[in-house]
């Protein structure tokens, strides 16, 4: 609808509102205020009438619900305009069409945070830091500024900041209920064995199925029991001494494309993302391979997916279970070691808890350089099931 236009009006000066006291006019240093209609407004003037300097001196003070505001017209921090030019305000009567027009003085407001202080001239007022000031942090107090004066996009990160917060405060709160009732139904003292016992180095926590009465080597540990094989789909290139056969060549190829995700697996730390070999790996793969071979931790408010030691031989030892399968189960186990960046005596510990028999060879490195590697052999009847400590035991 369009503003009622008068066709005139008479022009009445009438000097100062009130007796030395002009019309207040108010500018804002932050912008402009979203809700200029909550600000509360309180003038001082000065006490000093004696004084013509001091006589003429105020403060405006400017509340809201999240700040306040404090101006002044004298000091350092006094407009220059009032002292250069004139302000007016006129109020137009629409019955008469008479505007009454007033002096007016000019004030810049200034945010004041709690605790601060806001100077004027030589002398200063202090704000008196409230409780809840004094405990703030300084990032809880850059959140109230970025709330109060932040661009869009500030408010927004602010916004997804304090959900994310949330859902981790949630999260943390969630855990520690699942650990006081766990502590209430086992007691500290059994979580305490449980721990301990954790601790000790079982190789049955690492090693595959065994099949101990198994009439075949192929049957002692069996192919099907590697995880995520039969789901492999990723054609292999480039590979040399494959089979002629078609059948055994691809066969061969995904063999070796999986002893070759494992190792590359194996020498990770920390799972950061789902996706932990890279675009090219079928996401059923990865998650497999997290399944089997990771464990889950709580760290920091997240859920992450850690490599342990005892994770670190149980993956070792199904690439050993893949490497007989392709080489009718002789391997060179120092091949393996150094793939693995394994030391030669821990790569043996693993080879005989899986009751393979550890022989030597010399192998020609080049014409007149010759070095000894160790062989495993897969073979039946297995000898005994020998345990690390076991063999900790003999070396006493």
């Amino acid at each position: 609808m369009a503003a009622e236009v008068l066709p005139s009006a008479r022009w009445q000066y009438c000097g100062e509102p009130e007796e030395s006291q002009r019309a207040v006019l108010v500018q804002f240093s932050n912008g402009k205020l979203q809700n200029p209609g909550n600000l509360r407004f309180t003038l001082y003037s000065s006490t000093d009438s004696t004084n013509p300097r001091k006589r003429s001196q105020r403060i405006l003070a400017a509340e809201t619900d999240r700040l306040s505001y404090i101006g002044n017209n004298f000091g350092t921090g006094a407009l220059k305009c009032n002292t250069l030019c004139r302000h007016f305000v006129g109020i137009l009567n629409k019955t008469s069409g008479q505007m009454e027009v007033y002096d007016a003085e000019l004030f810049n407001m200034q945010p004041l945070f709690a605790g601060g202080s806001f100077r004027i001239s030589d002398e200063s007022i202090e704000c008196e830091p409230t409780l809840e000031s004094q405990t703030k942090t300084f990032r809880e107090k850059m959140d109230s500024c970025i709330e109060a004066f932040g661009t869009t996009k500030q408010k927004r990160a602010l916004n997804a900041r304090k959900m994310n917060k949330v859902g981790s405060e949630s999260l943390n709160l969630a855990v520690a209920k699942a650990a006081e009732e766990i502590i209430d139904t086992k007691g500290v003292e059994a979580l305490v064995s449980d721990a301990i016992k954790d601790d000790l180095q079982d190789d049955s926590l690492y090693l595959p199925p065994c099949y101990a009465d198994a009439a075949k080597p192929e049957d002692v540990y069996k192919f099907e029991d590697i995880p995520c094989f039969s789901h492999c789909l990723f054609v292999i290139e480039a590979l040399k001494s494959l089979p002629s056969n078609e059948e055994s060549r691809d066969h061969q190829a995904r063999c070796i494309w999986f002893l070759d995700t494992l190792i590359k697996f194996r020498a990770q730390k920390v799972i950061k993302r789902k996706s932990a070999l890279g675009p090219g790996i079928p996401h059923i793969i990865n998650t497999k391979l997290l399944k089997h071979f990771t464990c889950l931790t709580y760290n920091n408010g997240s859920l992450r997916n850690i490599i342990s030691n005892s994770m670190k031989a149980k993956i070792t030892a199904y690439v050993i279970i893949l490497a007989l399968h392709m080489n009718d189960f002789q391997i060179d186990l120092t091949v393996l070691q150094r793939d693995l960046k394994l030391s030669e005596k821990r790569m043996i510990e693993i080879a005989k808890a899986m009751r393979l028999k550890i022989s030597k060879r010399k192998m020609s490195l080049a014409p007149g350089r010759e070095e000894d590697h160790r062989l495993g052999t897969l073979s039946i009847p297995l000898p005994p099931a020998q345990t690390s400590n076991q063999s900790k035991r003999k070396k006493m």
